[in-house]
């Protein structure tokens, strides 16, 4: 016997799915299908067209249910963008329930409760809490880790770091899915899951940030001592460039996007430079020449802005005062040849690397390997991130009946997840 987990990455370009089957007796992942189809596009992160979205979705799917040889019935998908908030906030309470502030021995009572403290707080305008993820536990003023279980304790403190999203967002998502008939089984932030399938723990715990170079916005995730404690979003990346190339160049937007995607770099060696490149004719327009070298004087000054602005915000705001794990570049922005150096050149560390998974196997009959690429670290982390998850099969509405009665979030039960790796 095996389950099956698939995620879904909503993109402005692309739609992607990947669908993994884990072995009930060694749990043991295996990848057996991936897809991508192009998107009907988004407007700054913002479904506006169900109707395409829904069929790109569908579509998505059922290329990667005919490449598993299976069907699915829910999916994982993921928000991100200006759509996602993140805040640290702490909490604390008497480890003792009856009130006498007692030394007793901390339950799974407690560290409920002092989470719940944690997560009341007030939330922007039309956002609701998505996860909240526990940084770091202190009994008694001493850190403790993340499990405090069985430690005996007076007061129990928690630090946590809450993600909460765009209600307007959730509610599209769901329709979405809805007219794909597929169960929304879970929701999570980008970075996490893209992390979860990119980072090694060791980078977790040492200090690591994860660039997500996205069509419309760029994400950064800044995770330390394995949990996050800072995100931020720009509102440039790939498509940024493609229209940097169409205005200088005066061309439709699609044909910059192929000169991009074929010639495009953010470095070139020198003997790259003086490559010829062919622009063809555009209607009453003669065809031209040009090189890779101008096409990189386009390109590089765009993507150095990104980066400079990302390391702004992170310096800035994120308190990290020294880097001692990696920076991990995914998205589609991060397969243009040259930024895994011009990231090193920006941040002068040579401890940057693109967001290449690890091996779950050949997917046969497609191209093989897709879901390893960067750009399909979103969609595989959601389903590495869900191996474990006790109700990965439990449609949406049922957790959505469960807040009506206890007032908690729809999605706050996504926190169980974390459990495993924060």
């Amino acid at each position: 016997m095996s389950d099956i987990i698939a995620g879904l990455d909503i993109g402005t370009t692309f739609v992607r799915c990947v669908i993994g089957q884990v072995d009930d007796e060694d749990g043991r992942l295996s990848i057996i299908g991936e897809s991508q189809v192009p998107s009907p596009g988004l407007v700054e992160g913002n479904i506006v067209n169900l109707n395409a979205m829904s069929e790109a979705i569908r579509n998505a799917v059922e290329d990667a249910e005919d490449c598993a040889g299976i069907e699915i019935r829910g999916v994982f998908t993921a928000i991100g963008g200006k759509q996602a908030e993140g805040r640290s906030s702490t909490g604390g309470v008497a480890v003792d329930p009856s009130g006498n502030n007692q030394c007793v021995e901390i339950t799974e009572e407690a560290k409920d409760r002092v989470q719940e403290v944690a997560r009341a707080v007030i939330h922007s305008m039309g956002k609701e809490l998505l996860q909240s993820i526990p940084q770091e536990y202190r009994v008694d003023g001493n850190p403790v880790g993340k499990n405090p279980i069985d430690i005996m304790g007076v007061r129990l403190d928690i630090s946590v770091y809450l993600i909460s999203v765009t209600k307007s967002t959730l509610v599209n998502i769901e329709n979405c899915l809805d007219r794909s008939h597929l169960v929304l089984n879970g929701l999570f932030l980008k970075t996490l899951m893209a992390a979860l399938a990119t980072m090694r723990e060791e980078e977790m715990d040492l200090g690591s940030i994860l660039i997500d170079i996205g069509a419309d916005s760029t994400d950064a995730l800044v995770i330390y001592k394995g949990a996050p404690i800072y995100m931020t979003t720009i509102p440039f990346g790939g498509g940024s460039v493609t229209n940097d190339i169409a205005i200088v160049k005066n061309l439709p937007k699609a044909e910059a996007e192929r000169l991009k995607l074929e010639y495009g770099a953010c470095m070139l060696d020198e003997d790259e430079e003086y490559d010829e490149v062919l622009i063809p004719e555009i209607g009453a327009r003669s065809a031209e020449e040009t090189t890779k070298g101008e096409l990189c004087d386009i390109i590089q000054p765009r993507m150095e802005e990104i980066m400079k602005d990302v390391r702004r915000e992170i310096v800035r705001h994120a308190g990290l005062k020294e880097l001692s794990g990696s920076i991990v570049l995914t998205g589609g922005g991060s397969l243009l040849p040259g930024i895994q150096e011009l990231t090193q050149d920006v941040w002068n560390t040579d401890a940057v690397r693109l967001g290449q998974s690890p091996d779950y196997g050949r997917v046969e009959d497609n191209d093989g390997y897709l879901y390893r690429r960067p750009d399909f670290a979103t969609a595989l982390g959601l389903v590495v991130g869900n191996i474990s998850r006790p109700d990965r099969e439990k449609p949406r509405r049922a957790i959505r009946r469960e807040r009506s009665d206890s007032g908690v979030s729809i999605l706050d039960r996504a926190k169980k997840l974390w459990n495993k790796f924060f």
